[in-house]
């Protein structure tokens, strides 16, 4: 309860967003191309292991996204898709929306990390809009979703009212239908897969009990579920 109250606070907020951040790292292996969406999974950036060749996309332009710059390297025409400054790795490529989605489409993402605002148990994806607030728009999640060869959404387990994020049905306006293939929060990870969802990990401070108590979906547990495992 201690940390759900604190998380609300701004130290401890980013090391949640950090500690989520880093686990999604895991999943990029050497030689992956990457896009990062909007929100936490642009933190991934930073914590890229050296030992690993990886080119981040973006898709307002950018192929080949370093960390965030420090005050030193900030360029303001230099930005990701979030319109936050960045850098760009040796090597880096620009180029228009158009060429940018066709590499989004025609399957040459290997991994796209995003955002959810909720998940259900099928895979389905819901990050772009709440019913009669204002947005901006789509941007390339829906291109992503379909056109990236593996799907990951990270994000907090639970609401600011401590409710489930990951439900049976989603009840926000969906990305993409069935696209989902794994779950990172705070909390757990998660696989969707053709029998539904599959508990494989739980983080420290919490037990498999805990993880389906907070979670309305359904969800089954693996035989080789890790405990504490981030």
């Amino acid at each position: 309860m201690k940390e759900e109250q604190s998380a609300n606070k701004g130290g401890v907020r980013v090391d949640t967003r950090e500690k989520i951040a880093r686990r999604a790292e895991k999943e990029i292996e050497s030689g992956n191309y990457v896009n990062l969406g909007i929100g936490i999974p642009t933190l991934v950036a930073n914590f890229i292991t050296e030992n690993k060749q990886v080119v981040l996309q973006s898709e307002n332009g950018l192929l080949g996204i370093g960390p965030y710059p420090t005050e030193g390297e900030l360029d303001a025409d230099l930005i990701n898709a979030g319109k936050e400054t960045v850098t760009a790795i040796p090597g880096s490529v620009y180029f228009d929306s158009s060429e940018s989605f066709a590499m989004i489409r025609g399957g040459h993402v290997d991994v796209a990390i995003l955002g959810g605002m909720e998940v259900s148990q099928n895979g389905d994806l819901a990050n772009w809009m709440i019913p009669g607030k204002m947005v901006k728009g789509m941007g390339g999640a829906m291109d992503l979703v379909h056109g990236a060869r593996k799907t990951i959404v990270i994000m907090d387990h639970v609401n600011k009212h401590g409710q489930s994020k990951i439900l049976k049905e989603c009840q926000l306006p969906l990305t993409g239908k069935g696209v989902v293939q794994r779950i990172i929060t705070d909390r757990a990870v998660m696989d969707v897969g053709s029998h539904g969802l599959e508990l494989i990990e739980v983080a420290e401070g919490y037990s498999v009990e805990d993880i389906l108590n907070c979670t309305e979906a359904d969800m089954t547990v693996s035989e080789k579920v890790k405990l504490q495992a981030f």
